[in-house]
């Protein structure tokens, strides 16, 4: 089986940034976030070391995840993805790109941990791992810490107010995702991806990944380099929704994910994004035309969302 090429590259090709101190904000964030800026016009992805993620924490999350995609495929689907996409989404549910094959992988998604006046239903989680929910919602906190630092910097790289991307974060909509990559039979042939090539759809995403390897990111050139695993960090790249914020300033990526190491892959997503209401109008330099409208982020979010995953055909779908 020949599977699609990447360009194997040095862990350099995509920057490693050291964010030591980037929440205390100050000098540091401007340096910082001068970095962040440069990748996020450039190739749209870069490493974050030295964040604020405990370690043992991680292992927490992928130990979980392991357990829970580990179950009968019956226990999993006591917590079936709901109208809020919350939950188990299981194989054969999520195409990233019109005309591919169904994504081979497994999901399980969870956000804000109650429900709100907006009627988006809340978290489901499985009886039979009951520490699941304290596991992934601490995840889920010291997620967003990092993230909304991350988007302060890049606010105070653009110079503009450090606020802007995060105004309105109260009762953001978010998600978590942990995420299962069987292993990938050649007989699949050389068109079938863990997660076909696509952008993400928010403002920012953090992936952890663990050594199995697969996650590949396009050039601006069209080849794709592969982004390896480098134990204690994470990825981060921007969403379609931020580079849309920063009038396409900022590169929203195609990547996607290839496990052709012949065992199973484990990764954790968090996608950062602001209230479900927060206007979205591009953030334009002087003299520069706005290339989009203004829309809110709820609305952008489940338009994406709606055309990606299967079950969300059957009905009327909240974010």
């Amino acid at each position: 089986m020949s599977y699609a090429e990447a360009v194997q590259i040095d862990t350099g090709s995509i920057p490693v940034i050291d964010v030591t101190g980037l929440e205390a904000g100050g000098e540091r964030i401007r340096l910082i976030g001068s970095q962040m800026r440069e990748a996020a016009e450039s190739i749209g992805f870069f490493y974050i070391k030295c964040h604020t993620i405990p370690s043992a924490l991680i292992a927490s999350v992928l130990d979980i995840a392991s357990r829970f995609f580990a179950a009968p495929l019956d226990r999993k689907q006591s917590v079936a993805v709901n109208a809020g996409h919350r939950g188990f989404i299981r194989i054969g549910e999520a195409k990233m790109t019109a005309g591919a094959k169904p994504d081979l992988k497994e999901s399980f998604v969870w956000g804000l941990n109650e429900p709100g006046p907006d009627g988006i239903p809340p978290n489901q989680w499985p009886d039979f791992l009951p520490e699941m929910q304290i596991v992934l919602m601490d995840f889920f906190d010291a997620g967003h810490r990092v993230g909304w630092s991350l988007l302060r910097a890049f606010a105070a790289a653009l110079e503009i107010d450090e606020g802007t991307f995060i105004r309105t974060i109260d009762r953001p909509i978010s998600r978590g995702s942990v995420i299962y990559y069987p292993p990938q039979p050649p007989e699949m042939g050389a068109d079938q991806f863990g997660v076909s090539s696509h952008t993400d759809y928010g403002c920012l995403t953090l992936l952890y990944q663990d050594d199995t390897g697969g996650l590949q990111v396009q050039s601006r050139g069209g080849d794709w380099l592969t982004a390896h695993p480098i134990p204690g960090t994470f990825v981060v790249n921007v969403g379609d929704l931020l580079a849309r914020w920063t009038n396409d300033r900022f590169r929203s990526t195609l990547h996607r994910v290839i496990n052709r190491s012949g065992r199973t892959r484990l990764s954790t997503a968090l996608f950062i994004d602001p209230n479900r209401d927060t206007l979205v109008e591009p953030v334009v330099k002087p003299g520069e035309v706005t290339s989009y409208e203004p829309v809110t982020c709820g609305d952008y979010l489940r338009n994406r969302l709606d055309a990606a995953f299967a079950y969300r055909n059957a009905g009327t779908n909240r974010t």
